[in-house]
């Protein structure tokens, strides 16, 4: 056994560390944290000091008995997790779980995998540091009472399986704002003036009049007085300028720019960004750092000198604006400067090249530009158009690299003017009034949420990713795949002294690819809101980021916080679940012609609707689902009672009828007692009988059985955990090992005795005649199951002592309760 253990997060970290270190280092990994909160109960004793109650999972229980058994033959344990506060957390979990002995017990960061930095590591240990720990642990814990609090209230007030927390909600109510802003918009439009000159060498350029006009009216005005107009330069005014580089990435900037420049995700930048940073590649990759460490800028400078010369080489020390600059010290930079394209795979290769060139522009020389304004007159009026221009004289950063913007206007960018003088005079080939509409607030794409959290100081490197793919999982926030709407606009163009109008047409209005609030989106963020204004506050939520950084560096007690946190918050969440009325989001559209009651669209129990009549009522309501392209927020009165219009019956196929309709999972066609979901070109409202039987007859060609086992069938299908077949009432996922499309029969075999065999391993107890069985669960509990309803047993429950009529009794309390 090797003298040293050497424990870190990530298996794949520890190979890489592996490499650099001798035969006496075993280097071993936790999986992450081998100890959290129950994720079943609170797990936080709110009347003793918030004392938490830390559990290792099932699944980790034979981990840690590893660990346990690897650190009692080691001389030394070496904690190697990340440097922020969550890996310090993992460090302290590891020491309290393994009760590791704290002579034997060693500390050590490092901000890169590679073998200096981790030899400087070993040099420079140090013990945990329980400030970091305890600005986790704050948290952790302020976040799962937020949480566990908040949900139980969303439950009851507006519909079952919602959640919420603390950033999410936060981020939610970001985009429901700014989609209000966009609903309440009016465009107003005006008429912009842009011309084309061209010299008597016929160097073209384009110049635009400083001024707009209101109407059609007032621009064909002006136009018909420049029909004999002659023009010449009036002014011309060059200015040396320079621009500089932009500074190195931290995780938000990285996020920014991989989404402009290489349209991932916020969390596909992550996942990426971990790979090359557990191949030693690059330095830790959540930060809010901007620094760069000494030997990186000379690593910098002698990759620039090298590749382009002394003169582009300028050494730029960058300091981070904010106070908590994560515990990380440096931005995220390639480890080895020299090192432009390594081998990698396509995304990890791009990834790692945008790292490299901002790295190594950041130490680069200003770039030097000669910018040029150019005033044109003319003898008809005192209008004066401008046009700009830039040159680079000296390149310097741009060589390698420019900053991408979320939104860039064409119209607003310099172009190239050709050599002109004060007095020339001037051709014109054509002025052009064009219909422009003031635009309304841009939705937020992944990376201009992360720009505007990190803006309003909420949230943490660590935090962006995962906040942004919870708010998509719960459904509360979508990506749009709206294309955009035609919208008419006029043009008036005097071209060789003649005048003429048209109109045109541009696409307006898309929101593909951002982020878009759902109706239950607005309707849990309008609750929370109402309810919870202090949760929900920007400024609150900053101050709570701030103090985590107070108990970071020690200046703040993390229990303190805590109980200044609940002693307003518990009574509040108790206030709004006694007093608060539920929340549907109803919105009125009209009455029924026919019946006179009245009809709304609202959420439902299962999903977004619209209803004719009340609760309140004698005859119950009518309801129909919204389509998937359909909001509460938006519906029409018309399309609305189009709706009920539905089910549609198209006629028969193989003696059974055929109808289309809209349910919770969008428009299908029913056909039997089977369902078919529509194609997304398809309209409930149109399909007809040929379409319909097209969609049945490739259902039943899928569905048909691939295989027979045991003399009963095999299907297979694809679902929301991927593909899977499907055997005795069982559904078998199958991994990427066996080809789905052409399974054999010996890969069926395999595939259900596997399954047969984990099944037999859960089940405890069965009554076959009752179709009841207790199974051990998935999180180390047990279960009673009778078809689809489900009974947790509490752990202190011995489940071979469980009679039939015990069972049977928990049973029926459930479904009693589901009612």
């Amino acid at each position: 056994m090797a003298k040293n253990l050497v424990i870190v997060e990530s298996p794949a970290k520890a190979k890489t560390i592996e490499k650099f270190l001798g035969k006496d280092f075993k280097v071993t990994s936790s999986f992450g944290h081998i100890a959290d909160l129950p994720s079943r109960e609170l797990g936080v004793d709110v009347d003793n000091d918030f004392v938490p109650k830390y559990v290792v999972d099932s699944e980790k229980k034979a981990l840690v008995k590893k660990l346990k058994d690897l650190a009692s033959k080691a001389e030394l344990i070496w904690l190697a997790s990340d440097e922020d506060r969550e890996g310090e957390a993992i460090s302290w979990h590891l020491a309290e779980t393994l009760k590791l002995d704290s002579d034997r017990t060693r500390r050590i960061v490092f901000n890169s995998i590679t073998k200096s930095a981790i030899q400087k590591a070993i040099e420079n240990p140090r013990s945990i540091d329980y400030n970091l720990v305890n600005a986790q642990q704050a948290r952790r814990i302020l976040d799962r009472l937020v949480g566990y609090e908040l949900s139980p209230v969303l439950w009851k007030k507006i519909k079952p399986g919602l959640s919420a927390g603390r950033v999410q909600s936060v981020a939610v109510r970001l985009i429901v704002e700014r989609e209000r802003e966009i609903e309440a918009f009016t465009p107003e439009s005006s008429f912009r003036l842009v011309a084309e000159f061209r010299t008597e060498n016929n160097a073209v350029f384009t110049a635009r009049l400083g001024k707009t006009y209101p109407d059609v009216v007032s621009a064909l005005a002006f136009l018909e007085e420049l029909k004999e107009a002659s023009f010449k330069v009036s002014s011309l005014d060059t200015k040396p300028a320079t621009k500089s580089p932009s500074p190195p990435f931290t995780t938000s900037t990285l996020q920014q720019e991989a989404s402009r420049k290489l349209y991932f995700s916020v969390s596909r930048t992550m996942q990426v960004a971990q790979r090359l940073y557990e191949a030693g590649l690059i330095t830790y990759m959540r930060t809010d750092s901007v620094n760069l460490s000494g030997e990186a800028l000379a690593a910098a400078k002698d990759a620039i000198v090298d590749s382009y010369g002394e003169s582009y080489s300028k050494i730029r020390k960058f300091s981070s604006k904010s106070k908590g600059a994560q515990e990380a010290h440096e931005a995220i930079r390639p480890t080895d400067m020299s090192l432009q394209s390594p081998n990698l795979e396509r995304d990890q290769s791009r990834l790692y090249e945008l790292i490299w060139k901002r790295t190594l522009a950041s130490q680069m020389s200003d770039a030097r530009l000669e910018r040029t304004q150019v005033g044109i007159a003319n003898d008809r009026n005192d209008a004066e158009f401008s046009a700009k221009g830039e040159v680079i004289k000296f390149d310097g950063f741009l060589k390698v690299y420019l900053e991408g913007k979320d939104e860039e206007d064409p119209e607003d960018q310099d172009g190239l003017l050709p050599a002109l003088t004060t007095g020339q005079m001037l051709l014109s080939n054509y002025i052009s009034a064009t219909q422009r509409f003031s635009r309304p607030p841009y939705r937020y794409t992944e990376a201009s949420l992360v720009k505007k959290l990190e803006e309003l100081g909420i949230g943490r490197p660590s935090t962006y990713a995962p906040t942004i793919s919870t708010i998509q999982n719960r459904g509360y926030v979508e990506k749009g795949t709206v294309e955009g709407s035609p919208r008419a606009y006029q043009q008036v163009l005097l071209e060789s002294g003649v005048l003429t109008e048209k109109t045109l047409s541009e696409t307006v209005g898309s929101d593909k690819g951002k982020l878009v609030p759902t109706d239950i989106g607005m309707i849990v963020n309008d609750f929370l809101v109402t309810n919870f204004a202090n949760i929900l506050d920007y400024n609150f939520t900053a101050k709570v980021e701030k103090d985590f950084d107070d108990i970071a560096t020690g200046e703040e007690d993390w229990k303190k916080i805590l109980k200044d946190f609940y002693k307003d918050f518990h009574p509040n969440v108790a206030e709004v679940e006694e007093h608060a009325e539920r929340a549907s989001g109803e919105r009125v559209l009209g009455e029924d012609p026919k019946t006179g009651r009245q009809v709304a669209a609202r959420l439902g129990r299962f999903g977004p609707m619209v209803q004719i009549g009340t609760v309140d009522e004698e005859e119950k309501p009518l309801f129909a689902s919204l389509l998937p392209d359909q909001s509460i927020n938006t519906i029409t009165y018309d399309e609305a009672m189009d709706l009920f219009k539905l089910p549609r019956n198209l006629g028969e196929f193989k003696g059974e009828e055929v109808e289309a309709n809209v349910g919770r999972y969008g428009p299908y066609i029913r056909y039997g007692k089977k369902f078919v979901s529509l194609q997304a070109d398809q309209s409930v409202f149109e399909i007809d009988m040929d379409a319909a039987r097209q969609l049945i007859e490739t259902k039943e060609k899928a569905d048909a059985p691939i295989a027979m086992y045991e003399g009963k069938e095999v299907t297979r299908g694809k679902g929301r955990f991927g593909p899977f077949i499907k055997w005795d009432g069982m559904f078998i996922n199958i991994n990427k090992k066996y080809d789905f499309d052409n399974l054999s029969e010996a890969d069926i075999a395999e595939l259900i005795e596997a399954k047969k065999k984990k099944e037999a391993e859960k089940l405890v107890r069965e009554w076959p005649e009752e179709s009841i069985r207790i199974e051990k669960g998935r999180w180390g509990r047990h279960q009673i199951i009778k078809g689809k309803t489900k009974v947790d047993l509490s752990k202190d429950v011995d489940p071979l002592g469980v009679s039939l009529e015990q069972a049977q009794e928990l049973l029926g309390k459930k479904k009693k309760k589901k009612k």
